[in-house]
């Protein structure tokens, strides 16, 4: 049996990974369509978000950089301000130390001087009221001596202008007496 069996062309088998020409080309022209819309449009919208980050990444470095250089001259000022603060605590302690001194030797001063006043004032005064005590006790010893030569005498000594250089000189040769007899006293023990 013969058969008129035509017998199709063989066709080699086709690569599924490999396109076809036509899709190839297709495909390209939508790839380089679609690249220059991303390049146009995109891309350099893409550009100026990188660049507007990196500046403020760039800046908040340089702002914190500046921050802390400004810091740092701040704490420096600080602790000179301090530093400066400590030395007039020192001087005004110092100052206070000596002020307290003069016023202490001031006040040692003022309280001799005061002493010393004191002890003229009482030296002055014993001596007045010595010299009173002797007025009084020469009068009154003048007065009994006066009467006791009275009696003694029987006669009234009654001038008083007698009675007193009687008295002062009865006294005189009393307080010449102590004199002469300390004087004695002393040629006899040499």
């Amino acid at each position: 049996m013969v058969s008129n069996v035509v017998a199709a062309p063989v066709v080699p088998p086709t690569n599924p990974l490999i396109p076809e020409l036509p899709e190839l080309i297709i495909g390209a022209i939508a790839f380089l369509i679609v690249f220059v819309v991303l390049w146009r449009v995109l891309l350099p919208r893409i550009q100026k978000t990188l660049e507007e980050r990196t500046d403020k990444i760039e800046g908040g470095l340089k702002r914190a950089e500046d921050a802390q250089a400004e810091a740092a001259v701040t704490l420096e000022r600080y602790r000179a301000q301090l530093a400066d603060a400590r030395q007039e605590a020192s001087r005004i302690r110092e100052e206070a130390r000596e002020q307290g001194a003069q016023i202490i030797a001031e006040m040692r001063e003022q309280a001799q001087a005061e002493a010393r006043r004191v002890t003229e004032t009482a030296q002055a005064q014993l001596a007045a009221d010595r010299q009173q005590a002797l007025a009084a006790l020469r009068q009154e010893v003048g007065a009994l001596s006066v009467d006791l030569a009275s009696k003694i005498i029987g006669e009234s000594l009654a001038d008083e202008a007698r009675q007193a250089r009687l008295v002062d000189r009865f006294l005189d040769e009393l307080e010449a007496q102590p004199a002469r007899s300390g004087t004695a006293s002393t040629a006899g023990s040499s």
